[in-house]
């Protein structure tokens, strides 16, 4: 049964990270001894992402997932969001509860962390063991992201007002836009992702976060090397539906990294993870079962409702 909100936070653990406190949660596995899988959630959300796909999962794999800064209920700064200190947060977590070898599970926001952790482990300087990586929908290729208006405006000079005005009303409006027309969330569901976007006063710093929308385009050349030096190892599962990412994406990843995984989820939006959340969460499973042995050619690629 998933949590609730509630619940989630008081599980909640702390670390420091530069002086700031990075809130996290950690779970072990119901069997077997498999590699630790870390949990990357997207934008303007939070860890709480995984809530419906934490109890699948950790049947399989010890879990570990943080807000990060400027996200949740971790603390959030004035300034310093960058993708990279994001990436470094990530590490230092992985630090502090003594883990080394790691499979990664990426979204949104995330799936740009997920590349430069590619890319450290690449160049050698950092994310040593890190092993398989799953990406769901997000801006992995910045020519095919489509960002909102909302994302528009809130990386043009008028930034701050996107912060100034947003309210629950606004959030859910636009969040929504994202989501499948099947798969819509409810308004409780909408409440909870505001409760963790306003925690202390986190939606005046929307404006300030979006400053992964340009790291994307810096790194472009950089991350998506990443990806086609590690196809043997990573795989996609993205939600057709997704206006942001959906099936342009998609092609594109097929294009890019023939011989990597990849996934369609037909009638679901941006958020697989919630709109999907069985099936994405075998998906997962399997694909980190499967990387273990060679991947036969017939099984990288799969569409379901096709």
């Amino acid at each position: 049964m998933q949590a609730s909100t509630a619940e989630w936070r008081d599980k909640a653990s702390y670390f420091d990270f530069q002086g700031h406190q990075i809130a996290y949660w950690r779970s072990d596995a119901l069997s077997g001894a498999v590699r630790p899988l870390l949990l990357v959630h997207g934008f303007p959300t939070s860890a709480w992402d995984w809530a419906q796909v934490w109890d699948v999962l950790s049947t399989r794999h010890s879990l570990i997932a943080c807000d990060m800064l400027g996200f949740g209920v971790s603390d959030k700064p004035r300034s310093g969001y960058s993708i990279h200190r994001q990436t470094d947060v990530q590490e230092a977590l992985l630090a502090h509860l003594g883990i080394g070898d790691f499979d990664a599970l990426v979204h949104d926001y995330g799936v740009s962390v997920g590349q430069e952790l590619l890319a450290r482990q690449q160049e050698g300087s950092g994310a040593e063991g890190l092993g398989s990586m799953v990406f769901l929908n997000g801006g992995i290729f910045p020519d095919q992201h489509r960002p909102r208006p909302i994302q528009k405006l809130g990386v043009s000079p008028l930034g701050f007002l996107v912060s100034l005005l947003m309210n629950r009303n606004s959030f859910g409006a636009s969040f929504s836009e994202v989501f499948g027309p099947d798969t819509q969330p409810s308004e409780q569901e909408l409440d909870e992702y505001w409760e963790f976007i306003s925690h202390n006063r986190g939606n005046r710093l929307t404006h300030k976060l979006l400053h992964y929308i340009a790291d994307r385009v810096e790194h472009k050349e950089r991350w998506e090397a990443a990806l086609v030096g590690a196809q043997s190892k990573i795989g996609l599962i993205n939600g057709a539906k997704d206006p942001v990412s959906g099936q342009h994406a998609y092609d594109k990843w097929r294009e890019v990294v023939p011989r990597a995984r990849a996934h369609l989820l037909p009638n679901v939006g941006h958020y697989p993870q919630v709109e999907a959340s069985r099936e994405v969460a075998t998906t997962v499973l399997e694909w980190l079962a499967e990387s273990r042995v060679p991947i036969p050619a017939a099984s990288r690629r799969s569409v379901r409702g096709k």
